[in-house]
């Protein structure tokens, strides 16, 4: 399995120099069976326009498994060139929730008024579906789909296996709505301890500090520090904090990681956007460009 990080920014896109090197995009991330063009997306932030710089030109046909409905996170479909070609074939998944049906739900976001294009309104083939809990065979993957807590929606944490590697994906995620925890990070709630099981790779909603939850923390997000004590509690492999807060620099994100890395034992660094990671029968690295 192959992860290749797109975008990697929380709430909003950021083009200041000083955040550049960790990236400015927002939530997308690419996972393919090693060797071959990724067909499972994961959100669809901006990161979704870098397509073709990190993947290739070649129309995309595959799957985009949206977390939840926030801007960030899908504001990226309309610009997915790949995706907006003549030969493309594209299933969008929708977390099932009130308010009406997947397409819907999107259009919401995309049609006028707010957007000149509706989401059945771009080229090539597109698909919109619902999702629940529970496990789904998608795009030669099995994804587990565990509804996690984050306000304004529905919200689901991922997780993807391959039958070798296994991936968790928990992008927008607050456990202090379950409550404190033992380190006051929040609580490490059932649906996080099943998701991160012995993972090879957690990918985790590292928005904010510890010291920041306090004034902080009702906007839907978690601290850095919770992604080291999931992993710790479930024997995850190694942590790459994501969904980085978008007034974070460069800078503050290194010394914010090395501050978690120093704290515990478990394998921390940071999602960049444009890297990639090889996962097989053990993790074997990370690769940029």
């Amino acid at each position: 399995m192959r992860v290749t990080f797109l975008g990697v920014r929380g709430s909003i896109p950021v083009s200041d120099a000083a955040m550049l090197g960790v990236g400015g995009h927002t939530s997308a991330v690419a996972i393919g069976h090693e060797g071959d063009v990724p067909t499972l997306v994961l959100d669809a932030g901006t990161g979704l326009r870098q397509w073709g710089r990190h993947i290739g030109p070649a129309p995309f046909r595959g799957t985009i498994v949206l977390g939840h409905l926030h801007w960030d996170h899908i504001i990226g479909l309309p610009f997915f060139r790949a995706a907006d070609h003549p030969d493309a074939e594209t299933t969008v998944l929708v977390p099932d929730q009130p308010g009406g049906g997947p397409e819907e739900l999107v259009a919401r976001m995309m049609s006028p008024p707010a957007f000149p294009v509706r989401p059945l309104g771009l080229r090539g083939r597109w698909s919109y579906s619902g999702y629940d809990e529970g496990w789904h065979r998608v795009e030669g993957f099995d994804v587990l789909a565990r509804e996690i807590p984050h306000k304004g929606g529905r919200t689901m944490g991922l997780r993807i296996s391959d039958g070798t590697s296994t991936v968790a994906y928990l992008s927008d995620h607050a456990p202090q709505d379950h409550g404190p925890g033992l380190d006051g990070t929040g609580a490490l709630h059932g649906a996080a301890l099943e998701l991160a099981d012995r993972v090879d790779l957690l990918i985790h909603d590292a928005q904010y500090t510890r010291a920041e939850l306090a004034t902080r923390g009702h906007f839907g997000h978690a601290a850095a520090e919770y992604a080291a004590t999931l992993a710790e509690a479930t024997g995850a492999r190694r942590v790459l904090l994501f969904h980085h807060d978008p007034d974070r620099t460069d800078a503050e994100v290194e010394r914010l990681t090395q501050a978690v890395r120093d704290a515990t034992t478990v394998d921390v660094d940071v999602a960049r956007e444009g890297v990639s990671v090889s996962l097989g029968t053990m993790v074997q690295g990370v690769v940029g460009e």
